[in-house]
């Protein structure tokens, strides 16, 4: 990575220490690398055989460096080390099943003698790379969605330009020298490090870029196919998950994937348990047990084995949440958890009985926080759930096969799980969002085709 005279301090949100440095690169910078990307396009994408072998080797020295990237991960995302843990093992997951996409992109056999006109021709097509990617990713999963971004492009042949996030570029620049350590090229491989007003934006508008892949905010997500010039943009955005609990569900389970994974990582991810909507007839009961498994909740520190939820990445998202909560409490929704904090560490946050029509429900809150809302039946449930700008994944417990099925056709959601909390993501299942969440499919196999054209090859038939 080149250097530059300005330089970002990237630091911890629980305590603040300082934890490295890295270039503030400029525009210009930006236009060099993706030249460097650009031309290594007129060389050719390296065979399958050898994107593979990268990504293999890839997968080998991530075991070997887990808890390297584990402590990174921890260290700038303020997320408990545990779950970092359990960021790096998925990684390496993404990394394999991007091997697997190099290994078996193929094309498919056009059916020419179907007409006569085709006949006497034999046609066939190849997945050749889109060209010079532009990945930009976000702060919350600084590695695995990195990966999501950084293999599906290997795989495919296509060089990649990546921006990772301000507040967590640490663990990309350890990513990209792993990446370079297992063979990839370095000219098909390029880190630019700034903000995303300048670096971000540089990258988007040029006309070198064909594809533009992109994991972050709605409000900025939406802007840039404005930008790009004749680039795809895929968009991977936000949330406002809702958990829909029906009378007849078991409630330990439900009530269990409410508190897991409303509050882990300080509900930092856009499938993180928001809204929990409960079927009138068992609302009191289910706001009961809510509220006792909110207090068994471990917070605080995120080097702390124990703990489930570390602190908020900075203090502007800490005061947008707190801001939310209170003015849900101004509205009339009642306060049983948390709502203290300790610099960026938010108190666990329950509230019960939310108007659907406030920022705290049907916007992304992106915080440790949790918002209960009662339904009376199964036409409710789907308007409440629907009941937001967002469609990424929602779920849904119940005993009722009929019902889920039915509520899976209703919810507008790009993922509806079953008894399975909404928050569950493996990497290669399809994996993206309606609405304002996105317009795309991450997920290597799903990823690569993205990133891919058919071309035609037509042969004489004898």
């Amino acid at each position: 990575m080149s250097t530059s005279t300005r330089t970002i301090d990237v630091t911890s949100p629980f305590d603040g220490r300082t934890l490295g440095e890295v270039p503030a690169h400029d525009a210009e910078h930006v236009h060099r690398e993706i030249g460097i990307a650009h031309e290594a396009l007129r060389a050719g994408p390296p065979p399958e055989h050898e994107r593979a072998a990268v990504l293999e080797r890839a997968v080998e020295l991530l075991g070997e460096r887990a808890e390297q990237f584990a402590q990174s991960i921890s260290g700038e995302a303020g997320k408990p080390i545990t779950i970092a843990r359990g960021e790096v093992e998925r990684a390496q997951d993404t990394l394999r099943y991007a091997a697997i996409e190099a290994r078996t992109l193929v094309g498919r056999v056009v059916p020419m003698s179907g007409t006569s006109a085709g006949a006497a021709t034999v046609g066939v097509t190849l997945r050749r790379p889109v060209g010079v990617v532009a990945a930009i990713t976000p702060f919350n999963f600084p590695l695995n969605l990195v990966c999501h971004k950084l293999a599906p492009a290997i795989a495919a042949g296509c060089p990649v330009v990546h921006k990772p996030a301000s507040a967590t570029p640490l663990t990309s620049v350890l990513l990209h020298e792993l990446l370079r350590d297992a063979g990839q090229p370095e000219e098909q491989l390029r880190l630019v490090t700034g903000g995303g007003g300048e670096v971000g934006d540089a990258l988007v508008v040029d006309p070198r870029i064909r594809h533009v892949s992109f994991t972050g905010s709605s409000d900025v997500g939406w802007q840039l196919p404005k930008r790009a010039h004749r680039a795809r943009v895929s968009l991977e955005l936000g949330n406002s998950t809702p958990l829909v609990v029906f009378a007849d569900a078991d409630l330990d389970a439900a009530v269990r994937a409410a508190a897991q994974f409303g509050y882990a990582y300080a509900g930092q991810s856009c499938i993180a348990v928001q809204r929990l909507l409960v079927e009138r007839s068992i609302y009191d009961e289910v706001v009961e047990r809510m509220t006792t498994a909110v207090g068994d909740v471990r917070f605080g520190d995120p080097a702390d084995e124990e703990v489930s939820c570390g602190p908020v990445i900075d203090e502007k998202s800490r005061d947008a949440v707190l801001a939310k909560v209170r003015a849900a409490t101004s509205a009339g929704a009642r306060l049983l958890a948390g709502g203290d904090h300790d610099g960026n560490v938010i108190e666990p946050i329950l509230l019960a009985d939310v108007d659907p029509a406030l920022d705290v429900s049907c916007s992304e809150l992106f915080g440790p926080a949790v918002v209960m809302t009662p339904f009376e039946d199964e036409a409710e449930a789907i308007e409440l759930a629907n009941g937001t700008p967002y469609g990424l994944q929602g779920g849904v417990f119940t005993a009722d096969l009929a019902r889920a099925l039915r509520m899976a056709g209703c919810m507008e959601f790009g993922g509806v799980t079953i008894n399975v909390p909404p928050t569950f993501r493996s990497d290669q299942m399809p994996y993206g969002g309606t609405k304002e969440s996105g317009n795309t499919k991450e997920g290597p196999a799903w990823a690569v085709r993205e990133l891919t054209e058919e071309r035609l090859v037509l042969l004489a038939n004898g």
